[in-house]
């Protein structure tokens, strides 16, 4: 029986090798003896997160494929190639429509990405290639200047690219993009125009798609989440309130629905509106304590749903007690079933200004 020898001590077992004899490593690489690993169209699509498929389409229509593909070999992304699609992936992720994106990612002068590196490559500064629907603008992104036709999947007629490149990334279950396009916008806008113009449109359009073709829970899902976790940012990033009774802000009991709440506190938290929210879950007695706790100036309790919205809800907590201002928000309340010390809010800017003018003065 002839057995097989062993490698000596200190030699390395010989890497793999596909069946053209080219070396290939794990996760769908393949690397020669003189350059980095290629990935596979697999591979590319899972560091992406798209679909194989998209891939194809972007190299059949842009030209944005794998740059020493010949044929009869496997298709393999070397670094500068998927530098390329992050660019392109980036560029659609801020309101580009696909051609546009793709013009921009091959004039663009990008980074290769290490091996381990999965975020986004920043642009050069300066002068650089102009987009239809955005430009380079003198730091590490996109600034958004026109409106296109985006929007895949999403009714969003006549929102701005802002909106369809966060649509965009909720489609793509793209949860850290969804968050950074969000904290972005916050930052340069604030807190109620990225809400008006931005995720309220976003909001509406995945909640009706999952109401057409009864999928996408998990768009909605995601989409929620996201929001909420940046929402919650600038609240924790805010600067030092100045009023020294705090706002209280919470949903009824057994209502589930808050975003729209969080947004009202983050918008409050920018307006050095000091406050305590407390989220969906809190029961009656719980409510009740934290009013007598806190002795606000204010307390506004959020519904959504007409079913939770009873008057009752405001007799059970000592409003009155603390010398309180008290608020109702969201479209489950009714003005004409509210006693008189109780006044509705409206929209998100209103309700703003509204509480912050009664608190700061």
């Amino acid at each position: 029986m002839t057995t097989r020898p062993e490698p000596a001590t200190g030699e390395e077992t010989p890497a793999p090798i596909d069946s053209s004899g080219r070396p290939v490593t794990p996760d769908g690489a393949e690397s020669g003896a003189d350059e980095e690993p290629r990935l596979t169209v697999a591979a590319v699509a899972r560091r992406l997160g798209v679909a194989p498929a998209t891939l194809r389409t972007w190299d059949r229509r842009y030209g944005l494929g794998p740059s020493d593909h010949t044929s009869g070999r496997h298709r393999r992304y070397g670094p500068a190639d998927i530098a390329r699609l992050e660019q392109m992936q980036r560029a659609l992720l801020r309101g580009a429509s696909p051609m546009e994106a793709a013009r921009y990612a091959r004039t663009v002068s990008a980074q290769p990405p290490s091996q381990h590196e999965v975020a986004e490559q920043p642009a050069e500064s300066g002068d650089g290639p102009v987009l239809l629907s955005g430009v380079l603008d003198a730091g590490d992104g996109i600034k958004l200047v026109g409106s296109n036709t985006g929007g895949r999947g999403l009714k969003l007629s006549g929102a701005g690219p802002e909106a369809r490149g966060l649509g965009r990334a909720a489609l793509a279950l793209d949860s850290w993009s969804v968050q950074r396009l969000l904290i972005e916008a916050m930052s340069a806008e604030g807190v109620v125009a990225t809400w008006k113009n931005m995720l309220q449109p976003v909001l509406r359009a995945v909640v009706e798609r999952r109401q057409r073709s009864g999928s996408g829970i998990e768009v909605v899902q995601l989409l929620v989440d996201c929001a909420s976790t940046a929402l919650r940012s600038v609240i924790a990033t805010a600067p030092p309130p100045l009023n020294p009774r705090p706002v209280v802000l919470a949903p009824v009991p057994r209502e589930s629905q808050e975003l729209e709440l969080v947004a009202l506190a983050a918008a409050l938290a920018a307006n050095r509106v000091g406050h305590r929210l407390f989220g969906a879950g809190l029961p009656s007695e719980g409510l009740a304590a934290a009013v007598r706790r806190s002795a606000p100036a204010a307390v506004v309790l959020w519904a959504e749903q007409a079913h939770y919205a009873s008057p009752r809800v405001l007799e059970d907590i000592p409003i009155t007690r603390q010398r309180a201002r008290a608020f109702v928000a969201g479209a489950g309340w009714s003005s004409e079933a509210l006693p008189a010390h109780v006044e509705r809010l409206g929209p998100l800017e209103a309700a703003v200004a509204r509480v912050s003018e009664t608190v700061l003065g």
